[in-house]
């Protein structure tokens, strides 16, 4: 290995724990606003069901949708930063929308009422309610990416620390993550619905604070690359950098309608994920050298594999969180475990295995035998493919509700170890193997893609339900069985058919691991 390999040449300097100390702010940011997501996310089916009385299908289609939209604006938010704000303002400007998003959604309003069969709800609550996930999915949209890109900008581009930075990062969304589901999930189920939701935005804006604080530690590596851009005139009359807020708000109105709409959604995200590989493609052929060309077609092929991964993965929010209220003794080691807490042995997993895997990487590194991204994610498909083969056979064994609490522990391991090997990766690939003029633009893609699958995960568990309006969140069994035998054997196949394309992939990589 050559000494330019293992260069730390043009990462941050001033270090803190062995990284650059910009690490530290992107890593609170995150945790704290990871913290206020799924705290949200870990209620959110329960809140459809029970206080909306949204039966199984139309909840998580919901879900879905609002997943979907969630990963699907970064693209958005991916370009503004890299062509106008940067990266710091662009997260700004999203957690001031998290934090109007999250607090709001702690007004629920009245439980809806079955009414001579008829579900009756009060239209202005659920009008508040669409536009409090309308402004979070914005919110999203300009913070996520532009963090990621925050985070692959303190370091070089041949930092051997990177790989390991990015899992650092990866942990602390983690640990917010584990707080939330346990306090906030808690929390909502127990003393209403409204009280988990409030500290969800309380953990918002500590996440906006810290950032706001630890700005000056970032040494001006997520400023706007050309600031005078920004005081320019709009063709509305506003300076560029307040038209691209006013477009926001904006995109804010287009989503609170669009959450009304999901199926619609769905053609608009599979449309976009075809659109977005053609516009690579082209930039590829008419702007990239043949490196940095095939270096393109990697990733395209990493996003298309990876739409399956994450399909089965949020089913969490979804099916998992259903089958956890209907069908599971929660009762652990004398603890009554609410269904959305059930959530918590995800990031609880990681928090204990995300050290051991960024470990076992190094280790298998500095020894010659670390597999390839590619490698890793067809691993990552092979492993949550056999975790819920293993639990469809699992909800077999015993007849009516009430089964073991350990298959749950067993489906949360090998989501966990399945997303160690290709969640904090693929962040890290995207930014290596992008040209850096559109890395923000590919960033995006990258949560375009985790947004088609998000989608597919919320359709997928739509697919599950008992119908009927009386029939609350209540899934047919039988039928989430044959569901997750069928995704996860494709999951298995998809992995396997990646390790025989992972030599091909390597060669386009040229160097880059």
């Amino acid at each position: 290995m050559t000494d330019t390999v293992v260069s730390t040449e043009g990462s941050q300097q001033r270090e803190f724990l062995g990284h650059p100390i910009g690490l530290s702010i992107c890593f609170l940011t995150e945790m704290w606003e990871r913290f206020s997501f799924y705290g949200m996310r870990a209620l959110l089916v329960l809140y459809l069901t029970k206080h909306f009385l949204f039966n199984a299908g139309e909840a998580n289609l919901i879900y879905g949708a609002y997943l979907g939209m969630t990963y699907l604006l970064p693209i958005l938010g991916g370009y503004f930063a890299d062509q106008y704000l940067g990266s710091r303002k662009a997260v700004v400007y999203g957690g001031l929308l998290l934090v109007l998003g999250h607090i709001s959604l702690a007004f629920e309003g009245p439980t809806a009422q079955l009414i001579n069969g008829e579900v009756v709800r009060n239209e202005n609550y659920l009008s508040i309610f669409y536009l409090s996930l309308a402004l979070i999915i914005t919110g999203v949209g300009f913070l996520k990416a532009n963090i990621s890109t925050v985070v692959g900008a303190l370091y070089g581009p041949n930092d051997p620390r990177r790989d390991g930075g990015f899992t650092i990062f990866y942990m602390g969304i983690n640990v917010g993550s584990f707080v939330a589901t346990i306090v906030v999930a808690g929390v909502g189920e127990i003393y209403g619905w409204g009280y988990g939701f409030g500290l969800a935005g309380i953990g918002m804006l500590i996440g906006l604070a810290t950032f706001l604080w630890g700005q000056h530690l970032l040494e001006g590596r997520a400023d706007p690359s050309n600031p005078e851009v920004l005081k320019e005139k709009s063709p509305i009359g506003l300076n560029k950098e307040y038209t691209i807020y006013l477009v926001g708000i904006g995109l804010t109105g287009l989503m609170w309608f669009m959450l009304q709409f999901q199926e619609i959604v769905g053609y608009m995200l599979d449309g976009t994920g075809i659109a977005m590989v053609a516009i690579l493609m082209v930039y590829g052929f008419t702007k990239c050298t043949r490196e940095e060309r095939e270096r393109i077609f990697v990733v395209i092929v990493l996003l298309a594999f990876m739409v399956v991964f994450w399909m089965l993965f949020e089913q969490q929010g979804a099916s998992l969180t259903l089958i956890a209220d209907q069908q599971i003794d929660r009762n652990v080691l004398g603890f009554e475990v609410t269904a959305g807490q059930v959530q918590f042995m995800n990031p609880g997993f990681i928090v204990l295995l995300a050290p051991l895997f960024a470990m076992a990487w190094t280790r298998m590194g500095n020894a010659g035998i670390e597999p390839s991204t590619p490698a890793k994610f067809a691993i990552s498909l092979i492993l949550i493919g056999a975790g819920y083969l293993l639990f469809a056979w699992g909800m077999t064994l015993d007849e009516g509700t009430d089964k073991s609490f350990i298959w749950m522990v067993e489906i949360y391991f090998f989501l966990t170890a399945a997303e160690l090997c290709l969640s904090p990766v693929g962040l890290s690939m995207v930014t290596k193997l992008s040209p850096a003029r559109i890395v923000g633009m590919t960033m995006g893609a990258f949560f375009l893609f985790i947004a088609i699958g998000n989608y597919k995960a919320g359709w997928l568990s739509s697919l599950m339900g008992v119908g009927g309006h009386s029939s609350g969140g209540a899934l047919d069994m039988a039928k989430t069985n044959d569901l997750f035998i069928t995704a996860g054997g494709l999951s298995v196949v998809m992995g396997l058919l990646l390790l025989a394309l992972t030599p091909k992939l390597r060669k386009w990589m040229h160097g880059v691991h």
